[in-house]
Parts: structure tokens; sequence; C-alpha cells
């Protein structure tokens, strides 16, 4: 019996010694091991570590990656126009000796680092370019520059940048009404420009047209004029060798058309003396009219 009370006894004792001789460091995790508040390991793996109790400590730091997410600052373009601006940074510890020398192993106070830094690479590079840059051409480059800034300071921190984005570039109300009421004057200035060389092409076109128009039927009525001066012509002729064939039937025909012109309404009325030469042909007696 008291064999046995011994042998748990003992157990205990080794389980309490294990326990307070040893440290377990997780699979996201990174470690450092200190002697008597000196660093005299670092960048411990995850798993089992030996300890001395009273001597030795172990610290463990989170290894996953950590984001610094910003509030939205302003900052002033070239132009002395302000924009609201948000960005943030990707970061995860690569030396957990430098991380611990430099911040205490306190992520707030790296953060508090690289945001100064953030900072005040976005107030240089936007100052030295214009809104349409920075929203459309620059802003990676920005974000290059701004990386590669971070990833020199971060090394003095222990710490690796793996990214810095700039999610949203934003005008300020004033701003954005500033620029709105220009774009709408540029473009109503364009519309303008685009409807008076419109109206000027359309007034050549009319131009044009008409005076093709007014040069066809000046043709077109002086070969009409051609075609019927050659007609008249032609007629008068035809009458000419219809008279000088017999010219009785000519005056005969003649004067029938005059009487048909001249009595096309029964309600017409002339007053001629009745000896008349038009109602020659109307004389039985004349014999030059049978």
């Amino acid at each position: 019996m008291n064999r046995l009370i011994l042998a748990v006894g003992a157990v205990v004792i080794a389980l309490f010694l294990f326990s307070i001789s040893t440290t377990q460091i997780q699979e996201a995790q990174r470690g450092i091991k200190f002697r008597l508040g000196e660093v005299i390991e670092s960048d411990l793996k995850p798993g089992l570590h030996w300890i001395f109790p009273g001597i030795n400590n172990i610290r463990t730091f989170d290894a996953r990656a950590q984001t610094l997410d910003e509030d939205p600052q302003q900052f002033l373009t070239q132009q002395k126009k302000p924009l609201l601006v948000d960005a943030f940074v990707k970061w995860r510890i690569d030396n957990v000796e430098t991380f611990y020398l430099a911040v205490q192993g306190r992520y707030t106070l790296a953060n508090d680092r690289m945001s100064s830094i953030l900072r005040n690479g976005l107030r240089e590079e936007f100052r030295q370019r214009t809104i349409p840059q920075l929203v459309s051409g620059d802003r990676s480059q920005v974000m290059s520059i701004l990386q590669n800034r971070l990833t020199e300071a971060g090394e003095s921190l222990g710490v690796e940048v793996l990214d810095v984005r700039i999610k949203r570039i934003e005008l300020s109300d004033e701003v954005s009404e500033s620029v709105f009421d220009r774009m709408r004057a540029e473009r109503n200035q364009v519309a303008r420009e685009l409807r008076a060389l419109g109206e000027q092409k359309g007034e050549e076109i009319r131009s044009e047209a008409d005076f093709q128009r007014r040069q066809i039927v000046a043709q077109a009525e002086r070969e009409a004029q051609i075609i019927k001066g050659d007609a008249d012509a032609e007629a008068a002729k035809t009458y000419a060798d219809a008279y000088s064939n017999d010219e009785d039937f000519y005056s005969f025909y003649r004067s029938l058309q005059a009487y048909r012109e001249t009595f096309k309404d029964k309600s017409d009325r002339i007053v001629l003396s009745p000896d008349s030469d038009f109602f020659r042909y109307f004389d039985k007696n004349d014999p030059e009219a049978r």
C-alpha cells in the first residue's frame, strides 16, 4: 500500500515537474526563449520546448498575417485638392527577436509605426500628383512605392510587409461638386461645338444641294427651250409647207379654228358686219368660199 502511494506521488511530482519544465508552441505561433530576462534563443518553431523553472521562460507570438486597416485620411494633391484615402497593409512577423526588441512584441506599437510611415508616404506621393493621375494611371505606382518603403522599414521592426493596397480614393463633397461642374461645362462646350459643326456642315450640304438643283433646273429649262424652239420651228415649217400647197384649204382650216375658239359657249355673242371677212365661209354666194 505504501509503495503504491509512493508510486502515485512520484508520478504526480513527475507530471508537475514536466508541466512546469515544458512549454508548447502552437502551429500558428513563433516563440522566443529567455534566461533571467535575456534572450537566449529566438524564432522557436511549433512544438514542445524545455525550460528551467524560475530561470527560463518562453514568450509566443502570432505568426499569421496581420492587417493594419487605416481609417480614411485626407491628403492634398498637387492642385491642393483634398482627397479621402482608405488604405491597408498586410504584414507578419519575420524575425521574432527583432520584433520583440523593436516594439516589445506589441502589435499595436508595430501598427502605429507602420501607420506613421504609410501616412507620410501617402502625403508625399499625393502631393506630387494630380487627381486624374491618382485615380487612374499612377495608383499602382503609388502602392508599389509605399510597399517598398514599408518593406524597408519593416526590416528594422522584424516584420515582413506582404501587401499594401489603396482601397478607395474619394473626393470631398466640395471638390466632387467642383469637378462635376467642370466636367459638365466641358461636356456642354463639346456638345455646343459639335452642334455648331453639324449646323455648318448641314448648311454647306443644303447650299450645295440648292446650287445643284438650280443648275439642273436651269439646264432642263434651257434644253426645254431648245426643244420647244425646234418644235415651233418645225411646226412653222409644216404650216408654211401646208399653206404653200393649198392656200384656200389652209385659210379655211384657220377660219374653222377661229370659229371654234370664238363660239365655245352658247352664250357668246359677237357683233360684226354681215359682209365682214370673218364670215366669208358662211356666204354661199361667195365663189372663193366654195
